[in-house]
């Protein structure tokens, strides 16, 4: 048996005390290279080095701290009732919540404070508001889970956010009494009313608007709080999954700022012009178009800012082999056990794709291969002549499938671990089965807006600018590449950084038209998503349905007048509003047979 490592007595003592400060006996820890996350009682912490320096100690026991406080202290049932379903009022919302939860760890525990403190600071490394220059770009749910956790502990501004949250801090003190919320520390549905009010406060919703759980909701959360916690792991996760874990619902995608990441998603800052978030809820509650197919035109009504600093890229080209192969290595030493379980349904779907390719032959053709079982009647009877068979040719064989991957930010963690080891399973299968795969992937190239949102500010900020970031399209693998020398490239996915924000309908074209090029006769498009298009710079200038009624256009036209046959999978999000061949799974887990039995009904259709 090896000998325990340092390494290895940490992550048992971090366990058991994730466990005791959750009260929960349950909870599993493991390391992670990845962006650390919450799922349920499942907890992903920073993996320090094998030496177990101090600050990276301190680091993952502050992300353990934090999750494990939120597994005790936070009521998931009772937070998504009274979650408002604006994008930037909801990351507030979810921000203040966070604040409160781990006001109430650091209350009397020192050790417990310092570890919260070292995590912070490190999401505060890649957080917009540490390189905001004006108001507008200073995340709302970072300033005010800063300003809420000084009020409720006393703690002072970390110093690498204090000249950003300057910006904005007058403006926010001015319009909240964030002092009030400290009166409601203990008592989550009183801090939710309060947190309630500060939004109202902030004008980020009507007062009107505002949620308000009935007097049954109330009855019910005080008088069954473990089946509300059990509904939680199971079924609403995403409200509880806390720092380093998104959301998974598209129109919830924007919140992430209360997850802990830094990393912004949909919450721009306070604009004293009142520009974000002006038909937020517009976007949130998305409706089908009544315009029919016929009707859409290609050129859609919808525009980039300017695509000069988007880029089409192979995954190579974004990192160096080395540290691909590191990646490629870590995902798959992460899904060891579930490799196995998508082999077999790999392996169910070749079997039907190959039956279906089973040989036939014309025989007693006058020309072709030699037929072995009609020779015994030429020795009968020599002046019998020989027999030749020709076999038939299939149309199956001539067939490209694309793969097109959301690589935005809360796909991050286990969906997008399963989504990468799941293409990379498919892409053999079918290379096996003479069936060409391209594997793409999209995000964009900033968070809030890049160069593209630069220019936009530069030129006075006219308005109804369109699209207001730098799109990236990734080449993981091309249709007429091997598996095996594209196989390194899906561990790019794995890379802390890359998944940020998506526009879904660029995307599809892109996918679309590199598919209408391919000389294959059939051609399919099966695109992974967990919800709507999102990114914050654009839809804080433009309608809030922009980027949708763009998605929505986009799938109408290629469903209604493309060749090319189109399926989707959401994961954990109702993709079949948008598409009309699509699948909903709510467990990762379930990618893979999910795409297996997809793809198997497609060549199952005549």
């Amino acid at each position: 048996m090896p000998e325990e490592t340092p390494l290895d007595r940490f992550k048992a003592v971090l366990a058991g005390t994730a466990r005791a400060l959750a009260d929960e006996p349950d909870v599993e820890l493991a390391f992670t290279a990845d962006a650390p996350a919450q799922s349920g009682k499942h907890l992903k912490v920073p993996m320090p080095a094998r030496q177990l320096p101090a600050e990276q100690v301190a680091e993952a026991r502050g992300f353990a701290d934090s999750f494990a406080l939120r597994l005790r202290h936070h009521d998931v049932g009772l937070h998504q009732r009274g979650a408002p379903a604006e994008a930037v009022a909801r990351a507030v919302f979810d921000a203040v919540e966070t604040a409160r939860i781990e006001a109430l760890g650091a209350r009397g525990y020192a050790g417990i404070a310092g570890n919260l403190g070292v995590a912070l600071d490190m999401r505060l490394r890649s957080d917009p508001i540490t390189r905001a220059r004006t108001a507008a770009e200073v995340p709302l749910s970072t300033a005010l889970q800063l300003l809420v956790r000084e009020k409720l502990t006393g703690t002072a501004v970390p110093a690498a956010a204090m000249p950003g949250l300057g910006l904005v801090r007058e403006w926010i003190e001015g319009k909240a009494d964030l002092g009030a919320l400290g009166l409601a520390l203990d008592d989550q549905r009183a801090f939710q009313a309060l947190a309630t009010k500060l939004l109202a406060d902030l004008e980020l919703i009507e007062g009107e608007q505002a949620p308000q759980p009935s007097e049954d909701e109330g009855e019910e959360d005080e008088g069954s709080d473990d089946e509300q916690q059990e509904e939680g792991e199971d079924g609403e996760e995403e409200g509880a999954e806390g720092e380093g874990q998104v959301e998974a619902r598209g129109e919830e995608r924007e919140a992430e700022g209360d997850d802990g990441q830094g990393e912004e998603i949909g919450n721009d800052a306070p604009d004293l012009d009142g520009e974000p978030g002006d038909e937020g809820d517009e976007g949130a509650q998305p409706a089908r178009p009544n315009q029919a197919r016929t009707d859409l035109s290609p050129q859609f009504d919808y525009k980039p800012w300017t695509t000069r600093f988007d880029e089409i890229v192979s995954a190579g080209d974004l990192c160096d082999p080395d540290e691909l192969a590191r990646l490629r290595g870590y995902l798959d030493q992460q899904l060891v056990h579930l490799q196995s379980a998508v082999s077999k349904l790999a392996n169910r779907l070749q079997r039907r794709l190959m039956a279906q390719q089973a040989r036939s032959w014309d025989f007693d053709q006058e020309e072709g291969l030699l037929d072995a079982a009609r020779l015994a009647r030429v020795v009968v009877n020599p002046m019998q002549s020989l027999s030749y068979k020709v076999e038939r040719e299939t149309d199956f064989r001539d067939t490209v499938v694309t793969l097109l991957i959301d690589n935005s930010g809360s796909m991050r963690g286990r969906p997008i671990s399963i989504a990468a080891i799941s293409a990379d399973i498919l892409a053999r299968t079918l290379e096996r089965c003479g069936v060409k795969t391209e594997i793409l992937g999209f995000t964009t190239r900033a968070w809030k807006g890049g160069q593209a949102r630069e220019t936009w500010l530069a030129a006075g900020r006219p308005p109804q600018p369109g699209r207001l970031n730098d799109v990236r399209h990734i080449v993981y693998k091309r249709a007429d590449e091997p598996w095996r020398r594209a196989r390194p490239a899906l561990g790019l996915m794995m890379r802390e950084g890359l998944l940020k924000e998506n526009i879904d309908g660029e995307a599809l074209l892109w996918a679309h038209a590199r598919l209408m090029a391919r000389p294959e006769d059939r051609r399919v498009l099966m695109v992974i998503s967990d919800g709507a298009p999102v990114d914050d710079s654009t839809l804080s200038v433009n309608s809030g349905s922009y980027l949708e009624r763009h998605l929505r256009q986009v799938i109408g036209w290629i469903e209604g007048k493309s060749p090319v046959e189109l399926v989707a999978i959401g994961i954990g999000h109702d993709v079949t509003r948008y598409y009309s061949r699509a699948v909903t799974i709510m467990d990762a887990e379930q990618l893979g047979g999910a795409i297996v039995e997809q793809l198997a009904a497609l060549f199952d259709t005549p």
